[in-house]
């Protein structure tokens, strides 16, 4: 038996498609639509292995509709418009019954690449399907984004892969014929990262290389015929995230030399540097913040270099900046606020603004005191006039409180001067 077990156990329906319950469960965001079968073009969006292709194949199947696929890898324009054209003739201009088009990896397509899906989408020609691992706000141009919903697919739980090993031991054509007791899991899980076509590539592995029929998956047994440290840096498995963690908290903890240290094994791995540059743009806003704003340019400009360049040059744009904010000064106080403040919006719920603060595009609303008693600041000494810009109910509510840095003693200062009475900094 040639075909791989993750193929062999790829699910033909929704009944045997395992998590995504939010999207395809009994209340799923797709579940109406798929039975239906008016299906809108959509982007899954998510990490490998966790079921983007077959979820695919299943609304194809579901809503009866011809399916059409093509890999971002190994596909160009030229690809794309032949597709298009078999579309267009199978699938006739019946909105219902358009073909799908599957597109794996869709954020490696080149804008032209892009570019040429747009009237097929627009027109209803084709309902496109990509799957992508990367951040589609960054991958995919905005007029093909505005064409299609965004779905994020979760990772596997640990239940859902364990429930993948259970139907592998006790359906499968070639493992069913043996004894397998799946004692310990631990290992299994951890080698795959959540990934669910490697964690049964793992296990077929692990069972094929047994010669008794009478099989006991145990956490040893598994690392003894799994050789983990032969792969440097896996790129969508444990290592791809543990990696940046030591990397991100490195630059946190203001050491260059281990921050850079973790971004030569990335660059060595083979990891997308652009992936790496939003991760720096993130960090310079939510550890540096205030402390030195200047962290934020320098993250973004770096961002747009890399995307230009590419490798390998962009490895030396990339340690420019990691050097850069490992050594600039901490504060988190920015990512601090926006959590309170959002944490206090979802117990307080919608409260009223405050009438002097609101609007007065018409007659009626300055008849209802929309406006009235707001002090422009610009007419006071300093620009400031002392009123309340916050609800009644949550007045005096202090959500930034400036980080003791340079920079931001300057804001506490200013602060304390503006607001002697209301805020306590």
């Amino acid at each position: 038996m040639n075909e791989p077990l993750a193929e062999r156990l790829r699910p033909k329906n929704l009944d045997d498609y395992i998590s995504q319950t939010h999207l395809v469960g009994k209340n799923g965001a797709l579940t109406k639509q798929i039975k239906q079968g008016l299906i809108p073009s959509m982007i899954f969006w998510g990490p490998p292995g966790i079921g983007k292709t077959t979820l695919a194949n299943i609304i194809a199947s579901e809503s009866g509709r011809p399916f059409y696929t093509l890999s971002a890898i190994s596909s160009g324009v030229k690809d794309v418009r032949d597709v298009i054209e078999k579309a267009k003739t199978s699938g006739g201009l019946f909105t219902t019954k358009n073909p799908i088009l599957f597109i794996d990896e869709i954020h490696r397509f080149s804008k032209s690449q892009q570019d040429s899906l747009l009237q097929a989408v627009e027109k209803g020609w084709v309902t496109l399907i990509g799957a992508t691992t990367e951040n589609p706000s960054f991958e995919v141009i905005p007029a093909l984004l505005s064409r299609c919903q965004v779905y994020i697919l979760n990772s596997f739980s640990k239940n859902d892969l364990e429930a993948l090993l259970r139907r592998a031991i006790e359906k499968d054509e070639a493992i069913s014929k043996k004894k397998v007791k799946l004692k310990e899991t631990e290992a299994l899980l951890r080698l795959s990262g959540g990934d669910a076509r490697k964690l049964l590539n793992i296990f077929e592995l692990i069972v094929n290389s047994e010669t008794s029929d009478n099989i006991t998956i145990t956490n040893e047994a598994v690392l003894q015929k799994v050789q983990n440290n032969t792969v440097r840096y896996d790129k969508t498995g444990e290592q791809h995230y543990d990696i940046i963690s030591a990397f991100i908290k490195s630059i946190r903890g203001s050491d260059p030399n281990a921050a850079v240290y973790w971004l030569a094994r990335m660059i060595e791995g083979g990891e997308e540097v652009k992936f790496i540059a939003r991760r720096l743009l993130i960090l310079a806003s939510e550890d540096i913040g205030n402390a030195n704003p200047t962290a934020l340019i320098m993250a973004n400009n770096t961002f747009q270099a890399v995307s230009t360049i590419g490798h390998p040059e962009s490895r030396i744009i990339l340690s420019q900046c990691t050097t850069y904010l490992a050594c600039s000064p901490k504060s988190n106080a920015s990512y601090d606020a926006i959590n309170k403040a959002q944490q206090l919006v979802k117990t307080t719920g919608d409260l009223t603004v405050p009438l002097h603060i609101r609007n007065a595009p018409t007659k009626l609303m300055k008849e209802l005191g929309y406006g009235e008693d707001y002090k422009y600041a610009h007419s006071y000494e300093n620009n400031f006039a002392e009123q309340e810009f916050l609800p009644e109910e949550i007045k005096n509510t202090t959500f930034y409180n400036p980080g003791n840095n340079s920079r931001e003693k300057v804001q506490r200062d200013f602060l304390k001067q503006r607001w002697k009475d209301k805020y306590k900094y």
